[in-house]
């Protein structure tokens, strides 16, 4: 394959391309919408497998632009280039807290996620493999608080108001004995303990969650921290995919997407750090969320330790090297919809939307590299 076929997919209008695709799979569930994924190939150059191994990103794309939109209506930058909502003076003013330019982070990671789901759609469709679709999973009723776009109230794919969120990264990250590869049991230290038990919302349900600033600065804390896991996630997905492309087009496609997820979660790890200490309790369910001062000099939890540690890579006989962590391509699919699915992301989605995700994600962990 050449530049040629390249150069024509860039060309695609993102906004155009989400506009024609809409429809497809929207309004089929359950047998019917499994039916044509199972039975679509790819044509051309593309194998199944390879295609397999960028439908299933482009599905979690779509999932992640969705629950980025929504941080981007009620505490990011609506605009031309992102539209939808209007934002939340309340909830903006608790992320700058964290961050001044919260807003703008927010705004371009958002962009980011949507140009990488209609990148992968419209490649996909280029070589004549079906594309990923989850509008007919657009169910959840996210927030109604004021900023929201409220045509899309209902009609969410992502739950983030009640998310028990995994911080071991933070651990992960800074530990130079261990790595997930070689020592998959091995429990890391989590960063918030309290946000990896219960059920915790990271965006305001309604305005009645705006009224206690205490609070209301606990749910700008669990989103600063979900940031960062969600982007860790793809961080490790795009090179443990990657390994097995056969496609060399398909390769160079997952191992440039994936260096900008890396850059994601540098740049939100940073910033989590930030939180402001403090203890708040939920007022509608009870749960208590504790963030710390994260400003130590232990080298597992300093905010400021934000470059990889080394750590164990391949072999132990081999020396520590920085690298990203965990790489093991087997289950990696699978394993990354598990940890989102444990997180609450889809809390209230339907048994046909996990059927679906478990498939495509079948499919990518059963491509295998031909040489």
């Amino acid at each position: 394959m050449g530049m040629k076929t390249t150069s024509k997919i860039i060309g695609i209008s993102r906004r155009s391309f989400l506009g024609k695709t809409i429809a497809l799979g929207a309004g089929t569930v359950g047998a019917g919408l499994l039916s044509s994924t199972r039975t679509a190939e790819a044509s051309g150059s593309l194998s199944a497998g390879d295609a397999a191994l960028l439908r299933f990103p482009a599905a979690l794309e779509i999932l992640e632009a969705d629950f980025w939109i929504q941080y981007n209506e009620l505490g990011g930058i609506p605009d031309d280039e992102v539209p939808g909502g209007s934002g939340n003076p309340d909830y903006t003013a608790a992320l700058t807290v964290i961050e001044d330019e919260m807003d703008q982070y927010i705004h371009d990671n958002t962009d980011d996620e949507i140009t990488h789901h209609t990148f992968l759609n419209a490649y996909l469709v280029s070589k004549g493999a079906a594309p990923a679709n989850l509008d007919a999973f657009r169910t959840l009723m996210g927030s109604t608080a004021t900023g929201v776009n409220p045509a899309l109230i209902g009609h969410r794919l992502t739950n983030l108001t009640q998310l028990t969120i995994d911080t071991s990264w933070w651990t992960r990250y800074r530990d130079d004995s261990h790595n997930p590869d070689l020592d998959p049991n091995f429990v890391f230290k989590q960063a918030v303990p309290t946000l990896g038990v219960n059920q915790h919302t990271a965006i305001p349900r309604t305005d009645a969650d705006t009224s206690d600033p205490n609070f209301l600065q606990a749910i700008a804390n669990t989103a600063a921290f979900h940031f960062p896991t969600i982007e860790q996630g793809g961080n490790s997905l795009y090179p443990s995919l990657a390994q097995r492309a056969s496609n060399v087009e398909v390769l160079r496609i997952l191992m440039s997407i994936g260096p900008t997820e890396t850059m994601h979660f540098q740049t939100w790890s940073d910033v989590a750090g930030n939180a402001p200490p403090l203890t708040a309790v939920d007022p509608i369910t009870g749960v208590s969320v504790t963030f710390r001062d994260l400003e130590v000099e232990n080298e597992l939890f300093d905010k400021a330790l934000i470059m990889p540690e080394p750590c164990p890579f391949l072999d132990r006989s081999l020396p520590i090297v920085s690298i990203i962590r965990p790489t093991n391509t087997e289950g990696a699919a699978m394993g990354a919809l598990t940890f989102l699915t444990n997180m609450g992301l889809f809390m209230g989605q339907s048994d046909a939307f996990f059927a679906f995700m478990k498939q495509l994600a079948r499919a990518a962990d059963a491509a295998e590299r031909e040489c």
